[in-house]
């Protein structure tokens, strides 16, 4: 990882958009300060397209579509966006998986959740779980006390030995079934909302994250930030980002925003 400073500033200038996670790369402790929900205003008053890309549940989005300075909202690791077009007040939900296979698949979780927190001292539910549509949350730190990496290990392995993808957040453990990942709903939202085809335009838009989770976005894009806390995780991401801020979550998000628009 380089850091921000090494970005260049004739790419800085070409960036159309920013996704960027939510949990621990946008806010910081657990809350949206006022700073970093200025810099997503600032970003869209500049004309780029402002997208979370978070694992948070479908019923926080829907509130994040509607309410914060975005162009959209991707939730739960990939497996939905929302769009709000506010000139004809109207929501668009867009889902990997139908009504029916949704409801099926909470049942399985709900099953799994409670032989997992069970297998897992000090694991829990995530308080969040109400809300979500599509996963199952396991808290590792976010509520609880902060297991051990390998106490986090062995949750993500119950999750794979039942069939689900599991990935680990910098606060959760998501699990659900199919192969689809935040990258996946990134390129169908770009393509059938934005008009974009991402493969090609990849380099005109930055994503910035913090966790393994995010280790597609890592990859995919050639101007992906982590903020400074990504090193937490070293040696646990498949992918690093290319760039590192200096700060750590909402602050480091706020210095990418100010380091892109510098150069416009």
């Amino acid at each position: 990882m380089q850091p921000l400073s090494a970005f260049p500033v004739a790419h800085r200038r070409a960036v159309r958009g920013v996704l960027f996670d939510i949990d621990d790369t946008l806010t910081t402790a657990g809350r949206l300060t006022a700073d970093a929900y200025c810099a997503m205003e600032r970003l869209l008053g500049a004309g780029l397209a402002v997208v979370p890309i978070t694992g948070r549940p479908a019923g926080w989005c829907d509130h994040i579509a509607r309410m914060w300075p975005v162009s959209a909202v991707v939730g739960e690791n990939g497996a939905f966006y929302f769009h709000y077009d506010r000139a004809a007040r109207r929501m668009h939900r867009r889902y990997v998986h139908d009504d029916a296979l949704r409801a099926a698949h909470r049942a399985a979780l709900e099953r799994i959740g409670a032989d997992i927190v069970t297998a897992v001292p000090g694991a829990a539910i995530a308080a969040d779980q109400h809300y979500r549509e599509t996963d199952l949350a396991i808290d590792y730190c976010e509520d609880v006390p902060r297991l051990p990496p390998e106490a986090v290990e062995r949750i993500a392995a119950l999750m794979a030995g039942r069939g689900l993808t599991a990935k680990v957040s910098s606060i959760h453990v998501n699990g659900w079934f199919g192969t689809y990942d935040k990258l996946a709903m990134t390129r169908s939202f770009m393509r059938e909302v934005l008009a974009v085809d991402l493969d090609r335009a990849r380099r005109e838009y930055v994503f910035a994250g913090d966790s393994p989770n995010d280790a597609p976005m890592f990859a995919y894009f050639p101007h992906a930030v982590g903020v400074a806390n990504v090193r937490d995780f070293a040696g646990r991401i498949d992918h690093e980002p290319a760039y590192v801020t200096s700060a750590e979550a909402g602050a480091g998000f706020c210095e990418m925003v100010d380091c892109l628009l510098s150069a416009r």
